[in-house]
C-alpha cells in the first residue's frame, strides 16, 4: 500500500471514530433527568409501558402493577375521592408527585390538597396523602424507601396497601407524619374495619380490596 493510500485509510477510521453515537436518553441523562428533560424525552419509543419515577437524576423504570395491585388501587381511590373532594381537593390514580428538583414518584393513588386541573407535575406541598400497593419485586421500596423519600418531602400522610390472593389477606396501614419521621396512625386486616377521621373520615373492610 502506497504512501497516499494508507494516509486515506488513517483519515478514514478516525473519521469513523468521530462518527457521533445515536443519542440515548437512558444512557446519556443517566443522572441528570428532571422534569424537564422528562417531558422532552419521556415515554421512550419502542419501550413497553412503564412507570418512570427518578431519584436524585437517575431514573427508575418499573412494569405496571399486576391485576391484584391494581384492582386494590381502584377500590381505594373510590374509596377517597368523594371525602377528598368534600375537603376540596381531589384524589387520584397514577400521578408525577414532585418530590425535589430532580426525584419523582408515581403512586399507585394520590389525595392532592387542591384539584390538579391538568397538571403534569404536583409538588409535594400540595400533596396531601400517597399510597402504595406493596408488590413483590418492589417490596423494600414500596415499605421503606418511598415512604422516607415522602416524609423528608413533608407529605403527611402515606397509605400502605398488601392484598395476597394466595392467603386471602389485605392489609391497610395509615402513617401519619411528625417530628420523628411517620408513624402509624391506624392499620387493619380483612376481616376488621379500617376507620381513621384524618385526613379525612374513612371506613371499610380492607376485605373490600380483594375482588370476588
Amino acid at each position: 500500500m502506497s504512501t497516499v493510500e494508507a494516509e486515506g485509510v488513517m483519515t478514514m477510521a478516525a473519521a469513523l471514530d468521530h462518527e457521533p453515537t445515536e443519542f440515548d436518553p437512558l444512557v446519556d441523562l443517566y443522572g441528570v433527568w428532571t422534569p424537564e428533560l422528562a417531558d422532552r424525552y419521556l415515554p421512550i419509543p419502542g419501550m413497553p409501558p412503564v412507570k418512570y419515577e427518578c431519584l436524585d437524576g437517575k431514573l427508575i423504570l418499573s412494569p405496571y402493577e399486576g391485576s391484584a395491585n391494581i384492582y386494590a388501587a381502584d377500590e381505594i381511590f373510590v374509596r377517597l375521592r368523594r371525602p377528598a373532594r368534600d375537603l376540596g381537593g381531589g384524589a387520584y390514580t397514577t400521578l408525577n408527585v414532585q418530590l425535589a428538583s430532580n426525584r419523582w414518584i408515581q403512586p399507585d393513588f394520590t389525595v392532592l390538597r387542591e384539584p390538579a386541573r391538568g397538571r403534569v407535575w404536583i409538588p409535594a406541598e400540595q400533596t396531601l396523602l400517597v399510597g402504595e400497593c406493596v408488590s413483590p419485586s418492589s417490596r423494600k421500596a414500596d415499605r421503606i424507601d418511598k415512604p422516607a423519600r415522602c416524609a423528608e418531602a413533608g407529605i403527611e400522610f402515606f397509605m400502605r396497601v398488601e392484598v395476597s390472593y394466595a392467603r386471602q389477606q389485605a392489609e391497610v396501614v395509615l402513617l401519619r407524619l411528625n417530628d420523628a419521621g411517620y408513624q402509624v396512625h391506624t392499620k387493619s386486616l380483612a376481616g376488621s374495619r379500617f376507620e381513621t377521621d384524618v385526613p379525612f373520615p374513612l371506613s371499610f373492610d380492607p376485605a373490600e380490596l380483594l375482588e370476588d
